[in-house]
């Protein structure tokens, strides 16, 4: 990491060595975007950030070429709908350089939220410096990842760099990576055991965290002491006077390493109705993952349940109002920031289906058990019965190690309204 003296005031009081405003590059999917939202939050510049987004394609043939580098995808989709609107005549004009591809802004469709223009960024950066100081860059999501790095190659003195969940590989791209341990699963002798060794050199990373590197357990996410305390306070008249003590479930929905579908609703189902008798109150709430059979069963077997409440999707998102007063969260396992955000809660959490996940994220449900922060639900449980641990703390210990590694470049970042 580079060393760069501080600027000092100019004759206007302005200390060019003060993080002001942040900078946030989305891709569009909450998981991702609420990491970055999280990390800002806890550096104190919620107020003043801007969000930019990485599009893609959607409708026709976008579904398959989401493998695709964002710049391939637009290209490939510009072509096939000049193939279908106009036939093969502006095909033939378009691969030779006749054709114009879309403007960024003709594509994005967004209104409060610009597209991802590493050129544009770099040159707000750069001009704006002597007036606002430097900028913070936060990005997530592997789509994300060309634009964060040619910002940095683009304006590396006005800039610092902090890129969510791991590139693979040229950490040396950004001024900083934030990801969690189970990311390095792949180098360790179980996850080593696991890849045929042929393979071994095409899965990443390849190399140990480096000075670059800050290690977390699991996602980051907007859930802190403060906002829970507004939270209890905003959903205190619908939820405190619940009868106690109020067990949250909140299912996700499969996903590549951790599969599943009506089987684990049937078990989920079973499992509730022995455990409902300790119970004082139940709320479930499903994602926009969750399978509509897997929800269409939970609804049949409990929506005539008084004692259970299942939202359904009207009206103000519950999520952080559950979180504040819930007693008990039991999750589906396929959920890294679902968990996070319940295990940063010090409630006992307990997790369904984490036998049926695979590679990294198995070495995630073993690393929070081994914490304390997770148990397995049987649905031999009383939930009258508590127990505790140390909340989980990723996002506040994240921005610390950002405020670190700006003071070595000289840099602090401003907590002022």
């Amino acid at each position: 990491m580079r060393t760069i003296r501080r600027l000092p005031f100019d004759g206007a009081g302005v200390d060019y060595g003060v993080v002001r405003r942040a900078v946030i590059i989305g891709n569009g999917f909450a998981g991702a975007e609420n990491q970055c939202i999280g990390l800002v939050r806890a550096l104190g510049l919620f107020s003043r950030h801007s969000l930019y987004r990485v599009t893609r394609p959607t409708g026709g043939i976008g579904g398959w070429l989401h493998w695709f580098p964002v710049s391939v995808h637009w290209k490939v989709d510009y072509l096939m709908r000049r193939i279908v609107f106009d036939g093969l005549g502006s095909f033939r004009a378009a691969i030779s350089g006749h054709g114009v591809a879309p403007s960024s802004s003709s594509r994005a469709g967004l209104t409060n939220i610009h597209e991802a223009d590493a050129k544009q960024i770099a040159a707000i950066a750069r001009d704006s410096f002597h007036k606002d100081g430097p900028l913070l860059i936060v990005a997530s999501g592997r789509d994300t990842i060309p634009v964060a790095s040619s910002i940095r190659r683009l304006a590396p003195e006005n800039v610092f760099v902090v890129q969510i969940q791991h590139p693979r590989t040229r950490l040396n791209r950004f001024d900083l990576v934030i990801t969690p341990q189970h990311d390095y699963y792949p180098l360790t002798p179980q996850g080593q055991k696991q890849v045929p060794w042929f393979l071994r050199r095409w899965i990443t990373p390849r190399e140990p965290p480096d000075k670059h590197v800050v290690l977390t357990v699991g996602a980051l996410h907007q859930v802190d002491p403060a906002a829970l305390r507004i939270a209890a306070s905003v959903w205190h008249e619908e939820l405190q006077s619940l009868p106690k003590p109020l067990l949250v479930v909140n299912v996700g929905g499969p996903t590549g390493n951790c599969r599943y579908g009506a089987d684990l609703a049937m078990q989920l189902i079973d499992m509730l109705h022995n455990v409902l008798s300790s119970c004082g109150s139940v709320r479930i709430s499903f994602s926009r993952r969750t399978p509509e059979k897997v929800v269409e069963l939970l609804v049949k077997a409990f929506s005539a349940n008084p004692k259970v409440c299942i939202w359904d999707g009207q009206g103000s998102n519950p999520h952080m109002g559950h979180l504040a007063c819930a007693d008990a969260f039991v999750i589906t396992a396929d959920s890294v920031s679902m968990l996070s955000e319940a295990c940063s809660t010090g409630k006992p959490v307990y997790v369904i289906g984490a036998e049926r996940c695979k590679w990294k994220f198995a070495d995630f449900q073993e690393r929070l058990q081994k914490l304390g922060m997770v148990r397995p639900f049987t649905g031999e449980e009383d939930m009258s019965e508590t127990w505790s641990y140390a909340p989980l703390n990723d996002t506040a210990e994240a921005a610390k190690k950002v405020t670190e590694a700006l003071a070595e470049r000289g840099w602090s970042v401003s907590m002022s309204p």
